[in-house]
């Protein structure tokens, strides 16, 4: 029998562990997902708050945000596994991440007065990059191109995994040109004004080139641990972003590399037609890790997080007496001594 375009019905079940993030339109618990003959899967499950559900264009935003991402596979972007209902409660099944966010991440740097290295923060922005392009250049099964804008690309939308990965999450906002938006109908302010563009803060018309603005944000903050934009005031944060001429970044990164400092610029242009594309961006940084031989890696920036948070921080898989250390022990290995790989490379080790 043939069984293409076969249904399989199925009753799934979630088993809700503990809360992970309130935020103001959906709560995040880390869960587990049931089925039979005991199989688990651990998940995250987002579900949204009563009020929005209420709302058709807020619930709609919930449910297209799902559909969007289900078929963003990429490995810089948090997948989406289902969107489901159970009576009046919609849920998003997604990938539950094991590691921190950008956000927890500056401000540990902060705490502790210690400046990001401008390879590790270039490294950590180029994948962010990366997932934006794909998200840009997306095109669906028909061979349409969507034309996904993100919308609220900020240090705490971006998850850094314990072994060393980044991932973009949170399209919660993102529009798409085969979905509804509801600031298209009248000027609406979505997003987070701190990380917004020109175009954006004003309810206007926004593409792609408004996330690489926002990228522009969170690179600047990742180099010099301090917001770009801090007036809270809406009117205020308007003049802030639109009007007032972005500050001389190599005042706040002494010693910044020129081509970094260029790339800001052009980033955070008032003019989009004057920004990099997505993929230009994170091409600039990668080739500025390649000129400083410090090119980034999973396992560098592991190593940075077990370094930074050693009193959360959980290696992916337990260590072996046969196989070595991990994370920073591994780093302190490294140092003190050439590695095989270093060996066969013919690098010794300083990586001359």
């Amino acid at each position: 029998m043939d069984n293409e375009g076969r249904l399989f019905e199925y009753a799934g079940q979630f088993r809700l562990l503990t809360r992970v993030a309130r935020g103001g339109m959906a709560t995040v618990y880390e869960a587990e997902q049931l089925g039979p003959a005991g199989f688990t899967k651990q998940i995250a499950l987002k579900i949204i708050h009563d009020r929005y559900a209420r709302q058709p264009e807020w619930l709609q935003l919930f449910i297209d945000e799902a559909k969007l991402s289900a078929n963003l596979v990429h490995g810089n972007i948090v997948q989406i596994y289902q969107l489901g209902q159970f009576d009046n409660e919609f849920f998003i099944a997604m990938e539950f991440i094991k590691g921190v966010t950008l956000r927890a991440l500056i401000d540990r740097h902060r705490q502790l007065g210690q400046a990001m290295t401008p390879p590790m923060a270039a490294y950590i922005a180029s994948r962010v990059c990366r997932a934006l392009d794909f998200a840009h250049n997306f095109v669906d099964s028909r061979g349409r191109r969507l034309d996904i804008v993100h919308r609220d690309v900020s240090p705490g939308n971006v998850m850094l995994t314990w072994d060393g990965h980044v991932k973009l999450g949170d399209f919660g906002i993102a529009k798409a040109r085969s979905m509804a938006d509801p600031a298209a109908q009248r000027p609406l302010m979505m997003g987070k004004k701190h990380y917004m563009s020109p175009e954006q803060i004003l309810g206007g018309h926004v593409d792609s080139r408004s996330d690489v603005f926002a990228m522009g944000i969170v690179l600047f903050e990742l180099l010099a641990l301090q917001p770009l934009f801090t007036e809270d005031e809406t009117e205020a944060a308007i003049d802030e972003v639109v009007v007032a001429p972005i500050p001389d970044v190599s005042r706040y990164i002494p010693g910044i590399h020129p081509s970094l400092e260029e790339l800001l610029k052009l980033a955070l242009s008032k003019l989009p037609e004057q920004r990099p594309s997505a993929a230009d961006f994170g091409r600039v940084l990668d080739q500025y890790c390649v000129a400083h031989r410090e090119m980034g890696s999973p396992e560098r920036l592991q190593g940075h997080l077990a370094a930074l948070f050693p009193d959360s921080y959980r290696p992916p898989t337990e260590p072996s007496a046969q196989t070595g250390t991990s994370g920073s022990a591994a780093s302190a290995v490294n140092r003190s001594r050439p590695s095989l790989v270093r060996r066969l490379l013919g690098l010794d080790a300083e990586g001359n």
